[in-house]
């Protein structure tokens, strides 16, 4: 089938690519010509682990395309996604320019019918605006084709996103038309081989299931952080807590981790859409508002962990601090919201000195940070480590699993390791003569071990 992809941010070329490599032809559309021409050269603008070789694969084959021009690419499609962003304004209500200026390029230059998919992240309603903005594009034309809207929100996990959309858990269709079901239905058979995981439902509902699941997984998130700090109170462990809820099936032990609190770009901005949302029907949601707080607590945790630690040695400043990890999740480049820059934020407030090293995000920090003079950038962990008063993991990719603790020893000025995801053994890292402190456990000082 031919199928038009509009955006070519992480949604939209991960799946115009997908879908390509299951046998559909696929035209990718930007207006960002720059971004276009960097593609069509096989540059691919974000990171995502086996992204690059699926996209020169398909390239080659003359299943995926890419184009800035709406004309051309809505004279060959049959159906049309829009995969653009939808990101939060200040008073916390999702931005839907993009999703709006779309629409209205489609109605200047459709010509016949068209199924056009919201992909993107949108609040219950936008279909019936996208509607609206079509149809009134095409009575400004004069002209009179027919159309249809439908929902089929993405549920993509960065550093996986490719297995998710090619094995995906559950495709979910919004509509109330049994023609555009069935057209959905055909270009996702492919996917569906196995065993039949296509839901249809009405558009609003569908609208709502995004929301509702990146709600649910924000809702385990901060529980556990909140858990972890009870933990550490009261003297429990939330690594062996979290095993012995995780036992039971009626719970599991998916996004049961605690760490310095959710990032990305779809957690935190479509908390912050759905709360939106109540408030304009006047619907209080304590739960979803205690998620969201919990969450901005716990990016703050790991930094007044290191600021309270250091208090006994004349405090941070002038001290160096070593930060390994500042995606906001591993296997992706992305710096949205990140809990990285968080900490970064209050170490520097205390006129400490970083050093920062990250696999595959340092140049997008970069572009955050810009040049302090406080921030060194470092090739590797082992560079990172040069004279650091602290090491602090931040993101768990997973060169950091089995860190050469020996090797940073004699790099190191202090002896200190903050572990914000709780990946080691606190005694073994002890062992090897470092204080450990983590998330949800007490802290293990190398005196009282050596001591015991």
């Amino acid at each position: 089938m031919e199928l038009l992809i509009i955006g070519t941010g992480y949604v939209g070329l991960v799946s115009g690519t997908c879908l390509a490599e299951m046998g559909h032809h696929v035209t990718c559309l930007d207006i960002n010509e720059k971004k276009i021409h960097q593609l069509k050269q096989g540059y691919i603008p974000i990171y995502e682990p086996g992204l690059e070789e699926m996209v020169k694969r398909n390239v080659k084959a003359s299943r995926l395309k890419f184009s800035t021009s709406y004309a051309e690419a809505l004279a060959k499609s049959q159906v049309c996604f829009i995969c653009v962003d939808t990101p939060h304004q200040e008073n916390g209500e999702a931005d839907l320019r993009f999703v709006h200026n779309v629409a209205a390029a489609i109605a200047e230059h459709m010509t016949d019918y068209q199924v056009i998919v919201n992909k993107s992240t949108v609040p219950v309603g936008t279909a019936n605006l996208v509607s609206s903005v079509i149809a009134a594009g095409l009575q400004r034309r004069g002209v009179s084709i027919d159309f249809d809207v439908a929902s089929n929100p993405e549920f993509l996990k960065e550093g996986c996103a490719i297995q998710d959309f090619m094995k995906p858990d559950r495709v979910i269709i919004g509509t109330n038309k049994a023609k555009v079901a069935q057209i959905m239905q055909e270009i996702y058979s492919p996917f569906m081989l196995s065993h039949e995981r296509l839901m249809i439902m009405d558009i609003a509902s569908a609208e709502m299931t995004k929301y509702a699941a990146n709600a649910m997984l924000a809702t385990r998130i901060s529980f556990m952080n909140e858990l972890a700090g009870l933990c550490e109170h009261l003297g429990a462990d939330i690594n062996k807590v979290r095993r012995g809820i995780g036992a039971d099936n009626r719970i599991g032990y998916k996004f049961l981790y605690p760490g310095p609190g959710y990032g990305g770009s779809c957690l935190p901005k479509d908390i912050s859409a759905l709360r939106k949302q109540a408030d304009q029907v006047s619907y209080d949601t304590p739960l979803i508002d205690a998620v969201a707080y919990v969450n901005e607590q716990q990016k703050q945790l790991m930094g007044y962990k290191i600021i309270e630690y250091f208090a006994k040695y004349s405090g941070l400043a002038n001290k160096t601090i070593a930060i390994l990890g500042l995606s906001f999740k591993p296997d992706t480049d992305d710096m949205r919201e990140a809990p990285s820059l968080v900490l970064i934020q209050q170490l520097l407030q205390q006129q400490a000195h970083l050093r920062l090293f990250d696999p595959v995000a340092m140049e997008n920090a970069k572009k955050i940070l810009y040049a302090h003079p406080a921030i060194t950038w470092c090739n590797d962990e082992i560079e990172a480590a040069e004279g650091v008063d602290a090491i602090v993991l931040m993101t768990e990719w997973k060169q950091f699993r089995f860190l050469d603790f020996d090797a940073l020893l004699k790099q190191m000025k202090g002896r200190v390791f903050f572990d914000g995801r709780n990946q080691y053994n606190p005694l073994e890292v002890v062992k090897k003569g470092l204080d450990y402190l983590s998330i949800g456990q007490k802290p293990y000082y190398r005196e009282e071990v050596e001591h015991a």
